[in-house]
């Protein structure tokens, strides 16, 4: 079985779909769930279980500032 994510344009396509799905030569499946959301929240959930200290982060962003001034400077 081939999944595909369609975005309908024009309402006429939603009766094509449908009249497809009701001669059972497709499924249809509404998704609410967003692809990047579920992301988001995966990540959350791994950084719950571990989440940085204030002093990670700081040097994180200390480091990605003076790689982005060096090439500034470059």
């Amino acid at each position: 079985m081939t999944s595909y994510q369609i975005d309908i344009l024009n309402p006429k396509a939603t009766k094509l779909l449908q009249d497809l799905a009701d001669l059972d030569l497709i499924a249809i499946r509404q998704t609410t769930e967003d692809g990047f959301l579920k992301i988001v929240n995966r990540l959350r959930t791994k950084a719950a279980d571990n989440p940085p200290s204030l002093e990670d982060i700081t040097k994180e962003i200390e480091s990605v500032r003076a790689k982005r001034y060096a090439k500034k400077k470059a």
